[in-house]
C-alpha cells in the first residue's frame, strides 16, 4: 500500500460523497451521509499522504447477530490495487473478534465486487431468498 494507509474511522463527509459517486455508487446528499458516519457499528477508510480517503467500507450492524457490510467504495485510480479486499478482510477480523458465535453477514454485491466477496466466503442464498429493497420517495 505504498504511501498509503488503512485507518479505523469514517471518512470526512466531503470524502464519503465523493467516494460514492466517483466509484460508481449511487450518489447521497450530505443529510443522507452524515448520519451514516456517525451511526455505523465499524469504518475502515483507506488514506493517500495528504489524508484524502481514496477507499471506504463500513458495518451497520447491532452487534449481536446481525451485521450488513455497506459502502465499499474505491476511487477509480486506486482500484485493482486491493485496498476493498484489505478494508473487508479487516472488516471482517473485526466482527469475527467482536461478535458472538453465528452472527450473520449479509451485503448487497454489485456486479464489480461479486468476485471479491466470492472470494472471501460470501455465497448467494439457497433457500429461496431473494434480496428486496424499497427507495422511499
Amino acid at each position: 500500500m505504498d504511501d498509503l494507509r488503512l485507518e479505523s474511522l469514517a471518512p470526512t463527509l466531503e470524502d464519503y460523497l465523493e467516494l460514492r459517486r466517483a466509484s460508481g455508487l449511487t450518489p447521497k446528499r450530505p443529510d443522507q451521509g452524515a448520519p451514516a458516519l456517525t451511526n455505523s457499528w465499524a469504518w475502515r477508510r483507506v488514506v493517500d499522504a495528504g489524508g484524502r480517503a481514496v477507499a471506504m467500507g463500513r458495518v451497520v450492524g447491532d452487534g449481536g447477530w446481525y451485521f450488513l457490510v455497506a459502502d465499499m467504495a474505491t476511487l477509480p485510480g486506486y482500484q485493482r490495487r486491493g485496498l476493498g479486499r484489505r478494508i473487508l478482510e479487516d472488516l471482517l477480523a473485526e466482527i469475527r473478534a467482536k461478535a458472538p458465535e453465528g452472527a450473520y453477514v449479509t451485503l448487497l454485491a454489485d456486479p464489480p465486487g461479486q468476485a471479491l466477496y466470492r472470494s472471501l466466503g460470501f455465497t448467494e442464498p439457497t433457500n429461496g431468498s431473494a434480496t428486496m429493497h424499497q427507495v422511499l420517495a
